[in-house]
């Protein structure tokens, strides 16, 4: 009988942009200890390196950071760093594309690209950890999570994203397949064969009402799980599912190939046909 050796899974954390980063690897049982070790601190250095420069540039909560200096009007948008007025373009055109529901200014009128910077950091460390060669990770920065390739590496067992249930943080909602191979009915492929790797969460629920709804009255959804073939979509959507509510999740699920799963105020779900599933 051939025997197989069971996968390591090594985590390291740390904490930017006001919550906690965690990145676990999962590494071939053939590898030396001292070696996958040794992988894991390089990219979880890369990873947190990326995080705070991305941090110091949009932080409201730093005085001294770019996205403040232009709050206090001490700074002008084309005057800014190509990083800001790169992210600034991708939030306008969400929020052409959401209607609204997802936009880079507070309702003060002030640039907060909070709604897309985390994404995008997601994002880049993605980028970052497929150039450093590591194919087998899960990314999760405060519950919005991007996978690469399967935990059990070689095989195309997918990553397992649990979606907390925001009545009982104790609990768990749900749960959902990312990367690896989808079973079959395909939960975790997109319409045209790719693969969903990134599932993003937005409500009130953990971090108070952030969110500003576009609706009348109170919001309609206390929390909302996007999942999508990349971060910045799940996210993106995530967001203005909350803020514009069940008009905006129909565009939403009318318009991208995404799976999401929504919790009303009253506890009632709404969920498409993968999270059903």
């Amino acid at each position: 009988m051939q025997q197989t050796s069971e996968p390591r899974l090594r985590a390291r954390t740390f904490t930017c942009m006001g919550t906690v980063i965690s990145l676990t690897v999962a590494a071939d049982a053939h590898k030396a200890p001292q070696a996958a070790a040794d992988e894991l601190e390089a990219a979880t250095a890369v990873v947190e390196r990326l995080f705070t420069e991305l941090d110091s540039i949009f932080s409201l909560y730093r005085p001294d950071s770019e996205a403040s200096r232009l709050v206090r009007g001490e700074l002008a948008l084309p005057e800014a760093s190509g990083e800001m007025r790169a992210r600034y373009e991708e939030a306008a055109e969400w929020r052409l594309l959401t209607e609204g529901a997802f936009t880079p200014e507070r309702p003060d009128g002030a640039l907060d690209l909070s709604g897309i910077v985390k994404g995008h950091a997601i994002r880049e460390a993605g980028m970052s950890l497929l150039a450093l060669g590591m194919a087998n990770w899960c990314l999760n920065a405060g519950g919005d999570v991007l996978v690469g390739g399967s935990p059990n590496p070689g095989t195309d067992v997918p990553w397992r994203a649990g979606i907390v249930d925001p009545a009982d943080r104790r609990t768990l909602l749900a749960g959902f397949p990312l990367g690896g191979a989808a079973p079959c009915p395909p939960v975790g492929k997109t319409a045209d064969g790719g693969t969903r790797v990134a599932l993003a969460t937005s409500g009130s629920a953990e971090r108070g009402d952030h969110i500003w709804s576009v609706t009348a009255g109170t919001a309609e959804f206390r929390q909302v799980s996007v999942a999508a073939a990349d971060v910045v979509t799940a996210d993106v959507l995530a967001t203005a599912i909350v803020a514009g509510g069940v008009p905006m999740l129909n565009r939403a699920t009318a318009m991208w190939d995404i799976e999401a799963l929504a919790v009303r105020a009253n506890g009632e779900l709404l969920a498409t046909g993968g999270f059903r599933r």
